[in-house]
């Protein structure tokens, strides 16, 4: 793992100096500060977040349904879900997907009405989401809309210097010898229950119960900054290889 120490600025290392290796603190490019390098991401604070948009585009396109699933050692401890008013018409094919109608939205908050729940269910974990740049997009966008500072403070999810833990990311490694890595196919090929596909907190859930299930598998680091170290690395890997791929069609 690439990782570099710090002492007040003072000494890239604490190997020749024990008397201070205590006050070293391991620090990771991408990872939460609040936790430590070498802690098993397992046993932490973590949050899946899926959203249902109306469309692909964060710029124009808006959120129609949030959810976020809280665990903690391998165990789901809290739900939340919101239907979304997006104060847009919703087309029908992206309808036709996650089932959401402009009727079922009108009388919904719009998402500026629901930035304290969402705040408070974000607080102190560390984010997951399944195609993590999809939902992270979406999420910031929408903060920023409601007036909501997406930078280097508040929850880690908004902090621009904190990596999303991407199951997808890990499922093109551990499924790459399958056909497909969507969602639902590899929860099913895990025994993990999707059974209402294409809803924010189905999905969260399932997610985060295939992140757990990766987890179990020696070529998945326990330590969060090595995952975090790893899962860089790999998706780099797969943008180059995705890139090679189109160039070649």
């Amino acid at each position: 793992m690439s990782a570099r120490g710090e002492i007040c600025g003072c000494f890239p290392t604490g190997r020749h100096y024990a008397g201070i290796a205590h006050l070293l603190r391991l620090r990771v490019l991408g990872a939460a500060d609040e936790v430590p390098a070498d802690a098993a991401w397992a046993d932490q604070l973590v949050v899946c977040i899926d959203t249902e948009t109306t469309g692909r585009d964060p710029a124009v396109d808006r959120i129609v349904e949030i959810g976020l699933i809280v665990g903690r050692g391998g165990e789901i401890v809290a739900r939340h879900g919101w239907l979304v008013n997006p104060e847009r018409a919703i087309p029908e094919e992206v309808s036709k997907i996650h089932g959401i109608t402009d009727d079922a939205v009108r009388d919904q908050p719009p998402f500026r009405d629901l930035v304290k729940p969402v705040l408070l269910a974000l607080e102190g974990a560390l984010p997951v989401a399944y195609n993590a740049r999809f939902d992270r997009a979406f999420l910031h966008e929408e903060m920023r809309r409601a007036g909501v500072e997406v930078g280097p403070s508040g929850p880690p999810a908004l902090r621009t210097s904190v990596d999303w833990i991407d199951p997808l990311v890990w499922a093109r490694l551990l499924h790459k010898e399958e056909k497909s890595r969507a969602l639902g196919d590899v929860a099913a090929r895990l025994g993990v229950a999707l059974d209402n596909a294409h809803r924010a907190t189905d999905d969260a859930e399932a997610a985060l119960r295939v992140l757990y299930a990766f987890g179990l598998d020696p070529r998945v680091p326990r330590a969060y900054g090595s995952l975090v170290q790893e899962q860089r690395r790999l998706a780099r890997q797969q943008e180059e290889e995705a890139r090679a791929w189109r160039d070649r069609s």
